[in-house]
């Protein structure tokens, strides 16, 4: 397993996200001419922690619809799953299968003990038992570097950073005027609802990506088949381009930062602000361990 010092980089993350929501108040403060907003921003910055921390393993499920699935209904999920926990000693976690024709998986919980996998019936069609192996590998490898707490906690901060931003263009268009130097006040707040969540989705991705990366290898290393995981990912990727999930929808959003393969459709923007490595890079470094291990 790779050293991921989780606890800087837990404490950065949500520490930049926590100031973004106390920027918000701030702004709000100043529309309002009231610090009623910074100590509320706050109580609710400390409320989400709370609540994503012990709350993370159903905000995520739930997102996604998904319904807990038992060893007689998804034989072959359960027995790689069981299998490759074992492999590493570490507990089993609970499956969960989402209603949705988009290839993809994701892991989460809070630590090993309280953890779920949830893979899409898409991934369920659309992979082998061998790509599905290198998938699942790579989930659990997310656990047990405890990397899924940090995701889930900051994808749920995400969510209401980008919806109280919008309420903050609403305050800023409706009620900045009717103050002396009311028109600064606007165009700050509506600046703020845009920035706000483009801030917090480059949070995310400064730590998403390396945490991909090494999953990517962890997983490898725990299957020992590299090029199976290669052979998922490039399918996910044509996959989700095909069955992509609704990039309106703010659940969705929030919890795409935590699976395998960006589930939106591939444009310029969303590849810029994509939590997600390219697909290129993760193949490329999975083949070139596969040739270290002497698979090619």
């Amino acid at each position: 397993m790779h050293n991921h010092q989780n606890g800087l980089k837990t404490t950065l993350l949500l520490g930049g996200m926590v100031g973004v929501l106390l920027l918000i108040g701030a702004v709000l403060a100043g529309l309002t001419r009231s610090s009623l907003f910074i100590y509320l921003f706050a109580l609710i910055s400390v409320g989400m922690v709370a609540y994503s921390y012990w709350n993370s393993d159903k905000i995520a499920i739930r997102s996604m619809n998904a319904y807990p699935v038992t060893r007689e209904q998804v034989p072959g999920l359960y027995q790689i799953v069981e299998e490759l926990s074992a492999k590493a000693n570490q507990p089993m976690p609970r499956l969960y299968v989402a209603p949705s024709l988009t290839p993809n998986a994701f892991a989460t919980g809070r630590n090993p003990q309280n953890a779920a996998v949830c893979a899409t019936e898409g991934i369920l069609q659309l992979l082998d038992e061998r790509e599905m192996r290198g998938v699942l590998g790579h989930e659990l490898m997310h656990v047990y570097n405890r990397d899924i707490l940090t995701s889930s906690v900051a994808s749920a901060i995400a969510a209401v950073i980008t919806s109280i931003a919008q309420v903050l263009g609403f305050a800023g268009l409706f009620g900045g005027n009717n103050r002396e130097g009311g028109g600064g006040n606007v165009l700050v707040a509506i600046l703020m609802s845009f920035l706000a969540p483009i801030a917090t989705g480059i949070i995310q991705m400064a730590i998403s990506r390396t945490r991909e990366y090494d999953a990517d290898q962890d997983g490898a290393e725990l299957t020992g088949d590299p090029l199976a995981l290669a052979s998922a990912l490039h399918k996910l990727q044509n996959g989700n381009s095909r069955y992509p999930l609704p990039a309106n929808d703010q659940k969705v959003v929030s919890t795409a930062a935590m699976m395998i393969a960006n589930p939106f459709r591939g444009r310029d923007m969303q590849k810029l602000m994509s939590t997600h490595p390219p697909m290129e890079d993760r193949i490329a470094r999975l083949e070139n361990q596969a040739r270290a291990m002497g698979q090619l």
